[in-house]
């Protein structure tokens, strides 16, 4: 019941993003299990359309945008009936910022951990980490050339 609560007193923009993010997750969460990752990145990159930001927009207001869309994105993730990881969360955050027109970067990181191999999965705006909480990408080596082919850019 706070939830929805919670909900109903976040602005129109920040509903949208909260329901957006929710729907992505969901198709995310199913898209990759089908798809794999690079198609159905490949899919989120094509239905996002190639806005591009308004020319007096200062960086300042589009981190500050930025940021309110991961925190509506991390909300949605919390509250969903099922959980998500962060590969799901990151490629979601990485659309919902791309169909805004704000250039982000997914990075995909691994380490191997006594016998085990990790990776880890986390979106940079402007060198920033956007999601994710602490320094938790920091344990984790990027994959080289990654960002270079995983940017978006507005056209």
């Amino acid at each position: 019941m706070n939830t929805w609560r919670g909900f109903w007193r976040l602005s129109g923009f920040e509903r949208g993003i909260a329901l957006e993010a929710a729907a992505g997750l969901m198709a995310t969460w199913v898209g990759l299990r089908f798809a794999g990752f690079r198609h159905w990145k490949a899919f989120l990159g094509w239905l996002a359309p190639r806005v591009v930001p308004d020319a007096a927009a200062s960086n300042v207001s589009l981190e500050e945008t930025a940021r309110q869309i991961t925190r509506m994105e991390e909300a949605a993730a919390r509250n969903l009936f099922f959980g998500t990881n962060c590969l799901e969360q990151s490629l979601v955050l990485w659309w919902l910022l791309r169909i805004r027109g704000i250039t982000a970067e997914l990075r995909i990181g691994a380490r191997k951990d006594v016998n085990r191999f990790e990776a880890h999965a986390w979106v940079e705006f402007h060198e920033a980490i956007l999601n994710g909480l602490g320094e938790e990408h920091l344990h984790f080596a990027p994959f080289e050339g990654q960002a270079t082919s995983m940017r978006t850019q507005a056209h």
